[in-house]
């Protein structure tokens, strides 16, 4: 029974990392959460508390453990018109459906579609959240007073020397707090966390949305519930899959979905305007801070609320240059810098390139990461079928006697390079029996079959008979099926 008690139980060394993995990324969830609420148009505490509820959650029943899932900027954009429009009631409501479309598509395996995503497309999508996550720091050090620059360097410099003094403290919580400790003593006048809103001074009360329960309400959610589950699971899993790269170690993608689904419901439920995985803050957990276990997790939410509540005047003292200097680490750490080295550039193919590219410039054009995520792989497809287009070749061999010719088709045959198949044929030339021999290739869609009935057709029609050989057993399942059944009798 021991030994499947988890690691934080056993090891005290363990209990310790992710406690304080916890604490600085409670810390780090403040004023992104009150940044989101703002662009979704609701008060501070609406997004404290579903960053709050969302880690809680999701560390009980989400499938990669460490990972970070709190109020994101994906989501406040999706919904923000629906507040804007109908208020509070309705963007909750969409919140709680939008959970129930996640579980639906977890259970249908959406997860399994993550393996269409190529690695451009998700080393663009790193890097863009590197990207991201650096820009939205700049207004931090726009118009501000000239201390906030050297704060920020101190503050970078004390998480870049620290760990070589201990790791046993987590550097960017040393940095936070020695910033506030200097702010605080000396009274220098830097914006500060308390400048980004109130902090709440009560616990959220759980209870259903205030809209009517009607087929209007669902009509008016439903479209931004749907787009919101979408962004959702699709910045979740790709987070996940982001970990387990770092970690070395698998999840389950299905029970991710379904548990973002289930921490939105419960999110919605506590008026909490929901969420996603986060990659800065699951970076400073995972990647700064070496938290490996759902503990952190929980306590990254039970730590948020405890700040909020009960030391709300002391957290509105740290002064923001303090957690722009953990941002800004963590955007240099996230971003693959090898990808974009010279000698990197220079061996890879030219498409792999442009699929980084696009996904780079999309999701930093939108600051939607779905967006970015979908032309990419989309690019990569149509990249990947022009290149296997030109892959199926015909090569022809002609009996001594000139009886028959056979004719040896290599490559892989798809809607895309069946498509000229046809013309690689001498009809009129060719003796009256011919062998199309397909052993070396395989027949993938109902484009291939019907290029193979063109041709037998075309060789008919001069009094020639064809000899298809070589299938293998899926193509010559899919041939028997289809052959002759795909264009109209005349």
């Amino acid at each position: 029974m021991r030994a499947l008690r988890p690691d934080w139980l056993t090891d005290p060394k363990v209990w310790r990392t992710e406690v304080l993995a916890g604490l600085v990324v409670a810390l780090a969830l403040i004023p992104e959460a009150i940044s989101f609420s703002v662009i979704a148009g609701v008060d501070p505490a609406v997004g404290l508390f579903a960053s709050c509820t969302m880690a809680v959650t999701i560390a009980i029943v989400g499938g990669r453990r460490a990972m970070i899932s709190a109020a994101t900027g994906a989501v406040a954009l999706v919904i923000a018109p629906l507040n804007h429009q109908h208020g509070l009631g309705y963007l909750v409501a969409a919140v709680i459906l939008a959970g129930a479309f996640q579980i639906v598509l977890g259970a249908l395996g959406v997860a399994k579609l993550m393996r269409f995503v190529p690695r451009s497309v998700m080393v663009g999508f790193v890097n863009a959240l590197a990207i991201l996550i650096f820009t939205a720091q700049i207004p931090e050090m726009h118009d501000v007073p000239w201390p906030v620059y050297p704060l920020i360097a101190a503050g970078l410099a004390l998480m870049v020397l620290f760990p070589k003094v201990t790791k046993v403290i987590p550097a960017p919580l040393v940095s936070i707090a020695v910033l506030t400790v200097i702010t605080v003593a000396a009274g220098i006048a830097v914006p500060t966390v308390g400048d980004k809103g109130a902090l709440p001074s009560a616990l959220p009360v759980p209870g259903l949305p205030d809209v009517p329960f009607t087929l209007d309400t669902l009509t008016t959610i439903a479209p931004y519930a749907l787009a919101m589950a979408l962004v959702g699971l699709m910045e979740s899993l790709m987070t996940a899959k982001l970990v387990d790269d770092i970690t070395d170690t698998r999840s389950s993608k299905t029970r991710e979905s379904i548990g973002q689904g289930i921490a939105n419901i419960v999110t919605g439920l506590f008026g909490g305007m929901g969420g996603c995985a986060m990659i800065g803050q699951t970076m400073i957990n995972v990647k700064v801070s070496g938290a490996r276990t759902r503990l952190s997790t929980f306590l990254a939410g039970a730590f948020l609320m405890v700040l909020c509540i009960g030391l709300g005047p002391i957290v509105s003292d740290i002064p923001m240059a303090a957690l722009v200097a953990v941002m800004v680490l963590v955007s240099f750490g996230t971003f693959d810098w090898h990808s974009i080295a010279p000698a990197t550039l220079k061996r890879m193919p030219a498409g792999e390139i442009i699929v980084m590219a696009i996904t780079v410039a999309a999701v930093v054009a939108t600051h939607n990461l779905a967006i970015g995520v979908v032309l990419g792989t989309l690019t990569a497809m149509v990249i990947f079928a022009r290149r296997v287009a030109h892959l199926a070749e015909v090569t022809a061999v002609t009996d001594p006697d000139n009886a028959t010719v056979v004719y040896r088709v290599t490559g892989e045959l798809f809607f895309a390079s069946s498509s000229d198949l046809v013309g690689q044929f001498d009809y009129a030339g060719d003796p009256d029996t011919v062998v199309i021999d397909l052993s070396a290739t395989h027949i993938w869609d109902a484009s291939s079959v019907a290029a193979l009935d063109a041709i037998t057709t075309k060789y008919a029609q001069r009094g020639k008979t064809v000899q298809i050989t070589g299938l293998n057993q899926p193509s010559a399942h899919l041939h028997g099926k289809l052959s002759g059944e795909l264009t109209a009798a005349h």
